[in-house]
């Protein structure tokens, strides 16, 4: 013989009346966006917003610069190891020195594609919105 399944105890939103439960929740919701920064004021945004270009003949230097950013960005990353890793111990001095001339080849490499095809490091970094830019400033 099977028994009908518990009723449940109504847990305190249950208690409330339905208004006073959406009150709740959009309190709740105005705390946590009260919470989020604050949107940066555009008239002091250091540069405009960039939009999307959809001319054909744009898309061959776009597309130079996406793949230049993500080398950039791969670079700065692999820059960071090699620090972070200096400054463990982990290598050797004849490594640190092999790691700094790679490095440093690799940063002039990477300032002669940009002149070549006629782009600055700071074309690079991409703003991602409320995200920021790419690329960490460059000292």
């Amino acid at each position: 013989m099977s028994h009908p399944p518990p009723e449940e105890e109504p847990g305190p939103a249950d208690r409330l009346e339905p208004d006073h439960r959406w009150d709740e929740v959009a309190q709740a919701a105005a705390r946590a966006f009260a919470l989020l920064p604050a949107p940066a004021d555009e008239s002091t945004s250091p540069r405009p917003p960039q939009r999307l270009n959809t001319d054909p003949d744009h898309v061959q230097q776009d597309l130079i610069r996406l793949v230049l950013t993500i080398v950039e960005l791969l670079r700065q990353l692999m820059e960071r190891t090699a620090l972070h890793r200096v400054d463990q111990g982990d290598l050797s001095e004849e490594e640190e020195e092999r790691v700094g001339l790679t490095l440093m080849t690799l940063q002039d490499r990477m300032a002669d594609l940009c002149e070549q095809h006629g782009l600055t490091m700071a074309d690079l970094n991409l703003d991602l919105g409320p995200l920021g830019s790419l690329l960490p400033p460059r000292d």
